[in-house]
């Protein structure tokens, strides 16, 4: 014999589930909040500022330096 199933349920279980599935689809879409961004965002640039200001030039070796002689 089948299982008897309620068809009110049913359907607000599939609806649910279609919201759910809209609101990660979603989610992927619009990313975070633009407060998150912006914060993630100024870490990496003092980040990058930070490293930037540690790096030691010195003059370039290989097949490198020919290439960049060779532009100058």
């Amino acid at each position: 014999m089948s299982e008897i199933i309620n068809l009110r349920k049913a359907r607000k279980q599939k609806q649910r589930a279609d919201k759910d599935k809209e609101s990660k689809a979603n989610r992927a879409v619009h990313g975070q909040a633009r407060a998150v961004r912006d914060s993630v965002r100024a870490a990496m640039e003092r980040h990058d500022r930070y490293l930037d200001g540690h790096l030691r030039e010195t003059p370039p070796s290989g097949d490198l330096a020919k290439e960049t002689q060779d532009k100058e």
